[in-house]
């Protein structure tokens, strides 16, 4: 922005357009909301007091996100449906040159501290990095990136953080043809994990026979971890974790 290197003032220029976007969509939007609360309309009288929290913390100049740090459950899912662009999580992404991928530089700092201010999270890339890396075999690549300091690419520190950052995690699926990835919320219940499957996965479900990845990644795959007895039997209530391979069984 403006012909000039400072990340953190163009973050700050692009986040006041965005709550000035806001302030003027709840403004031309609470002045019914506010009109059928005087008139006793039950749903409007629960939306306006959170139309009135978030244009107040806009007035002040803070994004909508703020109030996400202790907003009761009723009241976010209200203030999610407003749908405001500050109202979601920030995640900062720093492209920068080859030499400072594994160390940042005095920007990435800045960005850094700012984000740390605001509870937000920062990644550390190289474009140029990646864009090496994409064409290399796996081998090579990890070389590679050993050279630059690096321990990873990237863009899977990305793909991480911005699992985070949605409360996201994967489970996986092994069958004799393929293995996939399944991404839920975290915190979610078997079953309902079965669901993104098929819906008859969850309607019908019994039981999770399941592994832990990192047992499943040491012993050598399924039928290792089987012998080791590590494979076990999930129910209903069970919280599936980061990473975990799993086999459903369920009724038709």
């Amino acid at each position: 922005v403006e012909g000039r290197i400072n990340p953190v003032a163009d973050a700050e220029v692009v986040e006041t357009e965005l709550m000035l976007s806001d302030l003027e969509s709840l403004e031309r939007r609470v002045v019914n909301i506010r009109k059928r609360a005087q008139a006793k309309d039950k749903e409007s009288m629960t939306v306006l007091p959170v139309m009135d929290q978030a244009i107040a913390l806009l007035n002040e100049g803070k994004p909508v996100r703020v109030m996400r740090k202790d907003i009761a459950a009723e009241d976010l899912k209200i203030l999610e449906g407003l749908n405001l662009l500050t109202s979601h999580p920030v995640l900062y992404v720093c492209n920068v040159a080859e030499a400072d991928a594994a160390t940042g530089n005095e920007h990435t700092k800045a960005v850094e501290a700012m984000a740390e201010a605001q509870g937000a999270s920062t990644v550390i890339i190289s474009a140029a990095i990646e864009s090496e890396v994409a064409q290399l075999p796996d081998e090579e690549a990890k070389e590679f990136l050993a050279e630059m300091g690096l321990e990873e690419p990237g863009l899977d520190r990305l793909i991480r953080a911005g699992y985070d950052l949605l409360h996201l995690i994967t489970y996986f699926t092994v069958g004799p043809k393929e293995a996939r990835a399944w991404t839920i919320e975290r915190g979610t219940k078997a079953p309902a994990a079965a669901g993104v499957i098929h819906t008859d996965f969850e309607r019908g479900f019994i039981r999770a026979n399941t592994i832990a990845y990192n047992d499943f990644v040491t012993l050598g795959g399924e039928t290792a971890a089987k012998e080791a007895g590590k494979a076990r039997d999930e129910g209903k209530e069970y919280v599936v974790q980061d990473g975990d391979i799993m086999h459903f069984r369920f009724n038709t």
